[in-house]
């Protein structure tokens, strides 16, 4: 499996980062994981290219996980292609047809498919995924690919998160902003370690950062690693890992 992330910043992008998407490729199979803006940008940018992404699995609906999803539906239908499948928690059908009612010449261009998903298990794109429910402001939702992959949505740091997790190979989490800033909905280093504490994964990708992080790398490292002693990173736009 190859895990690409394309955009690892937040709803402040930097110049570094742009906003949340996540591709996952598997002997042939596509699958992208949010679409926030600057996406559409990066998939050229990584080789893969909007023409090869026909399914979006969305997380939730915050705007710095959607903003490039109608870019996208207008860029396959411009380069030919007729469909996309989005797949979501509860809400994604409003959301999609709500996009379409705003931009209306955009109703007939593709054949969309919008299916939500609640957490428990489902195929999507010849992926086998398993969702669990997140501590967020909204609906949201981590996703799982067996042993090597799990994707933390955006979420504070739990027991339960940290669970649903263990054992994967690669686990990417929500780490938006250091210590010394008072937070909800989203973890802090301290807090991430301390969850994370016992747990036996591969790598921990550290994502979804503001620009408050930026020069606050070692210090977020070294907070984690009072209580955690596995392999943490941050992530990095366009960084693609590959786990078997």
């Amino acid at each position: 499996m190859r895990i690409t992330f394309l955009g690892t910043g937040s709803a402040m992008p930097t110049g570094e980062r742009f906003q949340t998407g996540i591709l996952v490729q598997e002997d042939g199979r596509t699958l992208l994981i949010d679409c926030g803006a600057g996406v559409l940008q990066r998939l050229q940018q990584s080789g893969v290219g909007y023409e090869n992404v026909s399914t979006v699995l969305l997380t939730h609906h915050h705007l710095d996980h959607v903003a490039d999803l109608l870019p996208l539906m207008k860029a396959r239908w411009l380069a030919g292609e007729d469909h996309i499948e989005i797949v979501g928690p509860q809400g994604t059908k409003a959301l999609v047809d709500d996009l379409l009612d705003v931009y209306e010449y955009m109703q007939d261009k593709l054949e969309v498919q919008v299916r939500e998903v609640v957490p428990g298990e489902f195929t999507v794109a010849g992926f086998d995924v398993s969702a669990y429910e997140t501590r967020h402001s909204v609906p949201c939702l981590a996703y799982r690919f067996g042993d090597l992959f799990t994707f933390s949505g955006d979420s504070e740091a739990f027991a339960g998160l940290a669970n649903f997790a263990e054992g994967s190979a690669i686990f990417a989490h929500d780490c938006s902003f250091p210590d010394d800033v008072d937070v909800s909905n989203h973890p802090t280093p301290d807090a991430l370690g301390r969850e994370l504490a016992g747990r036996e994964l591969g790598r921990v990708y550290l994502t979804h950062l503001y620009p408050h992080t930026d020069g606050n790398h070692d210090e977020m490292l070294e907070s984690i690693a009072a209580h955690y002693d596995g392999d943490v990173r941050f992530a990095e736009d366009l960084q693609t890992v590959s786990v078997k």
